[in-house]
């Protein structure tokens, strides 16, 4: 069962720290350089400084980075910027944002999760992970001892019931309100009320729970307690068991699960000739007017063999659908019919892969991933690129039936946006 506990988080002092925007921050993995360095000058006490703490001259090696993270912390901690929740609370966030002219908004809430090994319990993961950011996230958790950051979970809950005592529970609360960076307005209510939180407790136990974002951070989560069990620290209660998440109900009208097209390089000057002769034998093609048009199609339709294919050589759109997807049996050997259905494995193992590169001996494809359609146009008409592809997002059925059957979909398969915050609740582990 999916074992949900609330806890008592340590988070910001509005009081002393001012507005809550100023100290939050995006999670690690989308914070370049110069973006680590705006955020440290926002505020004395921005997040930042805990789940990316910047290399410093003076530094002796990496651990520096954790050690000072930790010191961070603790000095917080300490002289009251973070207060600890006095009582077990579950928070309630939401998530407000446009995107492409619509508007949303995405309703979870913030709690414990026990972990439970992949593949052996009700946590599914959809993506692959590697060994790099694993080390990384280990090294700061071991420094400070908290999880810093939520990773994203979701639940399927056709009748809303478990958000429905929540959502009740804040009518007349006021929220701690942050705004991003990308303008996205967050909002979180703490909820204490023991027979809500009983009640959300009960509902969410029988289901699964899908990774959707912050896998490398939850299989951390994982070595970590697996190192504290070594280590005779564990008890069943311990603090180590469980992990900060937020919760999302697959169906709730706010979860977008957003394109991401890919701008593709490392291919010779392709005309639309070039790619009907390629694809000719396993699609039907047809020409569209713009990159506008191919979406407009494509968002439709919403199938996922069905492309829209540009080429910046003489500025042609095509429309293309699979009709034989037989290769990918031969492609893709060990995946699920699923798996070998979905767009973006169709683009990378039979358009790409085998048609396109089969056919332009030599060839060696780069991938730049994006997600806005300017950025596409921008693309074609720079000819930064020799295709440029818009591709539908998998579905959450999609994340569903992959997951659990334990397979991991191929990487950008999902975008979901936004982000969620670090910097509104700490979890601590000791």
């Amino acid at each position: 069962m999916a074992e949900v506990q609330p806890f008592q988080a340590w988070r910001y002092d509005v009081g002393q720290v001012g507005d809550l925007t100023d100290v939050v921050a995006p999670p690690y993995d989308v914070i370049d350089e110069k973006f680590q360095e705006d955020l440290y000058k926002k505020h004395p006490c921005n997040c930042v400084r805990l789940i990316l703490n910047r290399d410093e001259p003076d530094d002796s090696g990496v651990e520096d980075r954790y050690a000072r993270a930790r010191k961070f912390l603790k000095q917080w901690q300490q002289e009251g910027v973070l207060i600890q929740e006095h009582d077990n609370a579950l928070y309630v966030y939401h998530q407000e944002f446009e995107w492409e002219g619509t508007t949303y908004c995405r309703k979870g809430f913030l709690g414990r999760l026990r972990l439970e090994e992949l593949g052996e319990g009700k946590v599914f993961p959809h993506e692959q992970t590697m060994p790099g950011p694993k080390k990384d996230r280990l090294a700061l958790l071991n420094a400070c001892q908290t999880n810093l950051s939520p990773i994203f979970g979701l639940y399927p809950d056709e009748e809303n019931a478990v958000m429905a005592p929540l959502d009740q529970a804040i009518l007349t609360l006021t929220p701690l309100v942050a705004t991003d960076h990308l303008g996205v307005v967050h909002k979180m209510w703490p909820v204490t009320d023991e027979a809500v939180i009983s009640q959300v407790q009960a509902t969410i136990a029988e289901k699964p729970i899908f990774i959707a974002d912050g896998h490398h951070r939850y299989e951390t989560a994982c070595n970590y307690r697996r190192e504290r069990e070594a280590a005779g620290e564990l008890t069943d209660s311990s603090a180590a068991n469980y992990v900060l998440m937020t919760f999302v109900g697959m169906e709730d009208p706010g979860l977008a699960i957003l394109p991401t097209h890919r701008l593709i390089s490392g291919l010779p000057e392709l005309s639309s000739d070039d790619v009907r002769s390629a694809l000719g034998n396993h699609f039907s093609i047809e020409e569209v007017d713009s990159a506008e048009a191919a979406w407009e199609a494509l968002e439709m339709d919403g199938a996922q063999e069905l492309f829209g294919i540009g080429t910046p050589a003489d500025g042609k759109w095509l429309l293309a659908r699979a009709t034989d997807t037989s290769p990918m049996n031969d492609l893709a050997p060990d995946q699920s019919d699923d798996w070998r259905g979905l767009g973006v494995s169709l683009l990378h193992r039979m358009i790409v892969d085998h048609l396109i590169v089969g056919a332009n001996e030599g060839a060696e494809p780069k991938f730049k991933f994006v997600h806005l359609m300017d950025e596409v146009t921008e693309a074609m008409a720079a000819k930064s690129c020799q295709l440029a592809v818009l591709v539908n997002p998998a579905g959450m059925d999609h994340v569903q039936s992959i997951s659990a059957e334990l397979e991991r979909m191929p990487p950008k398969s999902t975008f979901f946006y936004p982000k969620l915050l670090s910097g509104l609740v700490f979890n601590p582990l000791t």
